[in-house]
């Protein structure tokens, strides 16, 4: 296990044992997330629902680790980016009394939704993949098992469930303080009246705009519990296992949503045209 020891006194690292080389062995990390997926989903709706306690801990360990960050990085960003970049832009065009109706297509649609599973990934999803990895070299989850504890409804249920819930309660909240920081640039950089910004927003926001986006985080949410919890219960070589897990888990969950948010933006435009559209 510890390798072969070189001449020179080098000791070669150990091979890895098991698993799909190369190429193949993201293929296998795909399969197995995609079982663990259908495993969680359905452990979640068959009792017993022993698994509420651990739901709630997890809620509580999402808000207190992302509340902060994504309330920063929200109103920030929608201040820098659509406020002030995309005020810009329609300045050249003479219509920043427009900037009501492009928070729809910036916040919404994109700014609010891509923070929430950005910064939620990189603060509470690495969080679990690193508690989920600590129990797995020290072999925990392989004692709770042979106790005949079901790992599946037993850790990755609640977790699975408590992010997909907080996504969308975040995001939500995330929408509502990007809209706050695109009317402050509206106010102050561009000197609009907030009555203009808010008629043009009211014009071109649908009902088709709060399904997606609240489906959207939803996946989002369930995603990242995914990746993460995956990558944490199969982490194996010590703490450095564990580091790597971790690294790998965010970057994978970064990955896979924005994939996933190409497809869904492409499905609502396809589905609904008339949301392309400055009204």
């Amino acid at each position: 296990m510890s390798g072969d020891v070189l001449p020179g006194g080098h000791t070669e690292a150990p091979k890895p044992q098991g698993g799909l080389p190369g190429p193949l062995g993201w293929l296998e990390q795909i399969t197995g997330m995609t079982i663990l997926t259908l495993q969680t989903m359905r452990a979640a709706v068959v009792p017993p629902y022993n698994w509420g306690g651990e739901f709630i801990d997890q809620c509580w360990l999402v808000t207190k680790r992302a509340f902060i960050p994504l309330m920063f990085c929200t109103l920030v960003f929608s201040w820098g980016a659509p406020g002030v970049t995309g005020g810009s832009i329609l300045a050249t065009l003479a219509t920043t009394d427009r900037l009501g109706a492009f928070a729809v297509m910036a916040s919404v649609r994109e700014l609010a939704t891509w923070i929430n599973g950005m910064v939620i990934a990189g603060v509470a999803g690495t969080a679990i993949c690193a508690d989920l990895g600590a129990r797995k070299v020290r072999d925990e989850l392989d004692a709770l098992s042979v106790l005949g504890t079901d790992l599946v409804k037993a850790l990755l249920v609640p977790r699975f469930l408590a992010l997909g819930v907080m996504c969308v309660i975040f995001n939500y909240w995330n929408t509502a303080i990007s809209l706050i920081g695109q009317l402050i640039a509206n106010i102050t950089v561009w000197q609009e009246s907030s009555a203009g910004y808010v008629s043009t927003f009211a014009s071109n926001f649908t009902i088709a705009e709060v399904v997606f986006n609240g489906l959207k985080v939803l996946t989002f949410g369930f995603i990242i519990a995914v990746v993460c919890c995956y990558k944490g219960m199969n982490a194996k070589g010590g703490a450095a296992g564990v580091g790597r897990a971790v690294n790998q888990a965010v970057v994978i969950a970064f990955c896979a949503v924005y994939v996933y948010n190409y497809l869904l933006n492409s499905l609502l435009l396809g589905a609904f045209p008339e949301t392309a559209t400055l009204r």
